[in-house]
């Protein structure tokens, strides 16, 4: 892709055109509206119910929090992302005693906690994504670690730093509102206490909240007519209901499919993993195919325990090191060995969507974008390639190339899925970019064709309400916040577009705070994100506390000057993310549905910081340790400080 004069090429014409024609197709004019809004559906509402919890032993224990009770911190969320903040609030002098956290699940884990699906692993290796591994001693079993191990390792955490008892489950805060006299947030919370207990409305005060509730938590439902008519059964992968399959989510026998016809609708990230068990016990799996998945090798292994003790856990900080060290592969940044050394470390392209160094201004998005392209074109005809190696048949071969660049879809990677469409009882139904067509009584109906089917399983991904309406945080959480002056955050992110400092806080809403994801520093190891977050929260409000004497009267807000600054930094980077727009459709431009000019504004107010993880690291370091606590406004009876 290199020219002669050390330049950058531009992508040969005829892949080019292969991109845009496989894109064309896919172009829905309904946008994201194909989709179901779970709220307003009543047939779907299943997918708000846990399967998973014990209603009767939670019932038994008295609750850790009582109607009107005033705490000083309230944790939105019990996953990864919850468990850090409470973690690091602890570590910089915190008492455990004043944190409470609330879940909808019945226990700790967030995605972990819900998805159970068979075959379910994290696709980052675990020895980066799973927490605080350093902190508890913990081994993980696998390079790649299952559902189960990571829901174990949040109950490791919550168990270690006394958490357990702290968090009231089964609970949804459904109204925030700010009381500027009590300098308080004023929460209203259901508990859901089973079908056979009444549910209980529950009032609390909280000094600061801090909302971890994740991005991805409301199941997409495709608008299939005739749905209403099927008779077979049916179940979404985020509640997988192994009553129908068999087996279970410690046991994948899923002999209850025995002699009967399964079809699955999707092939992202979650049907990749669960589509090889599905072919193992259906008498026949149909896969319907909208767009296919960019597949790599896996390469999942048992942890090796001479390995990690004499070369992976060897040295003090060795987790945030090697962290470090995937952050800065994924943006091309020089290193001395790829610690990690696996397909998402060999995904240079990848920085297309997290961001990279350097500020791309409009006259130079052409040539950005070649450059990324130049990235992706030897992963990409390795992927390509490696369909051939392993798909006998060259028609279903040619039907499970991916046909865009890595930072348009996340990409795969699975040593057993490519197989699968090698065996008798697999049917590929590859739509063309259509997607299916409708549902019948006992068929699913896709290019004009019938496939009676028993069970339809729904791997159709979750909505990426970032991207949705307003897209602010309020929102993603299912909350009404309101703060100062009677504001709503769904209002003020409506009409402006997101606003914040570092991501994690915004104006006219004191003693609030979120891990983005609009305006911060993305990787693909999330969980780095959530625990650096974590702890620049957690430091501030440490330094903010430590100046004033009646730290229960303490308020600390963005200014409004320092918001929309570091919103402008954020818009002057966001011109690295030029490629996203002309992707296949997806949740990452709105299903590639055309935006106005102002909200394409919009958008790009709420993109992440556009140099990338590396940067956006150095930023905050260099943020606190000027030590003023810039763009912040610290209110108590004995200081009213403005470090603008």
């Amino acid at each position: 892709m290199a020219t002669a004069d050390g330049g950058v090429a531009v992508l040969d014409p005829a892949l080019r055109q292969k991109y845009i024609e496989e894109r064309n197709k896919r172009l829905r004019p309904e946008g994201i509206t194909q989709f179901l809004k779970l709220a307003d559906s009543t047939q779907f509402k299943y997918l708000q119910e846990d399967p998973w919890v014990d209603h009767a032993a939670f019932n038994a224990k008295p609750p850790p929090v009582s109607d009107g009770d005033d705490i000083k911190f309230l944790v939105m969320g019990a996953g990864y992302g919850g468990l850090l903040f409470a973690v690091r609030l602890i570590e910089v002098g915190f008492r455990a005693a004043d944190i409470r956290l609330i879940d909808d699940a019945g226990g700790f884990g967030g995605t972990w906690y819900w998805n159970r699906y068979p075959g379910l692993m994290c696709d980052v290796e675990s020895y980066i994504y799973m927490p605080l591994l350093e902190e508890t001693g913990y081994m993980p079993r696998f390079k790649y670690a299952y559902g189960t191990e990571l829901r174990e390792h949040a109950d490791r955490i919550a168990a270690k730093w006394e958490l357990t008892g702290k968090t009231l489950f089964r609970s949804r805060c459904h109204d925030a509102e700010w009381d500027d006299v009590a300098k308080r947030w004023i929460l209203h919370i259901t508990e859901h206490r089973g079908p056979a207990e009444p549910k209980r409305e529950i009032r609390l005060k909280a000094q600061y909240v801090y909302v971890a509730t994740g991005i991805l938590n409301a199941p997409h439902i495709p608008r299939l007519p005739g749905f209403d008519q099927f008779k077979g059964q049916h179940f979404h992968t985020s509640r997988w209901d192994y009553k129908i399959t068999g087996g279970s989510d410690l046991d994948w026998t899923l002999d209850k499919l025995k002699g009967k016809t399964v079809g699955i609708i999707g092939t992202g990230a979650t049907a990749v993993q669960a589509i090889p068990q599905l072919a193992k016990w259906a008498k026949h799996l149909y896969v319907f195919q909208r767009t296919p998945s960019s597949v790599d090798v896996r390469g999942q292994r048992p942890t090796d325990p001479d390995e990690w003790t004499n070369k992976i856990a060897s040295t003090k900080g060795w987790q945030c090191a090697r962290s470090e060290n995937f952050n800065s592969q994924l943006v091309n940044a020089p290193i001395s060995e790829d610690l990690v050394d696996d397909g998402w470390s060999h995904t240079l392209s990848y920085c297309g969507v997290i961001g990279g160094p350097g500020i791309v201004s409009p006259d130079n998005i052409p040539e950005h974008i070649a450059k990324l392209h130049e990235y992706d074109l030897p992963r990409a005809e390795r992927v390509r390639r490696r369909v051939n190696e392993v798909i006998r048949d060259p028609e279903v071969a040619e039907r499970l190339k991916p046909w865009y660049p890595a930072w348009c879809k996340r990409p795969t990677f699975h040593d057993d899925y490519l197989p699968v469409f090698n065996r008798p009882n697999v049917t590929l139904v590859d739509t063309d970019g259509h997607g299916v067509d409708a549902l019948t009584d006992d068929a699913l109906v896709a290019n004009s064709t019938s496939y009676p089917i028993d069970v339809l399983v729904l791997s159709t991904g979750y909505a990426m309400h970032v991207v949705e309406g307003s897209g602010s945080l309020a929102q993603r959480a299912g909350v009404k916040v309101t703060g100062r002056d009677g504001l709503s955050m769904d209002e003020k992110w409506g009409r402006e577009g997101a606003a914040s400092l570092h991501g994690m806080a915004a104006h006219g809403f004191p003693n609030f705070f979120f891990p983005g994801p609009n305006q911060i520093g993305a990787t693909a190891n999330f969980t780095f994100a959530l625990s650096l977050i974590a702890s620049h929260i957690a430091t501030t409000l440490a330094e903010a506390e430590r100046r004033v004497d009646q730290s229960d009267r303490l308020t600390i807000e963005v200014t409004r000057a320092a918001e929309e600054a570091w919103t402008g930094e954020i818009l002057m980077r966001s011109g690295w993310f030029a490629g996203v727009s002309g992707c296949t459709p997806g949740y990452m431009n709105m299903e590639g549905a055309a935006v106005a000019v102002q909200d394409q504004m919009k958008a790009a107010r709420g993109a992440f910081w556009g140099e990338g993880m590396l940067s956006y690291v150095e930023v905050l370091k260099a943020w606190r340790a000027e030590g003023g606590l810039k763009g912040f406004q610290i209110d108590a009876n004995n200081v009213d400080s403005n470090f603008s």
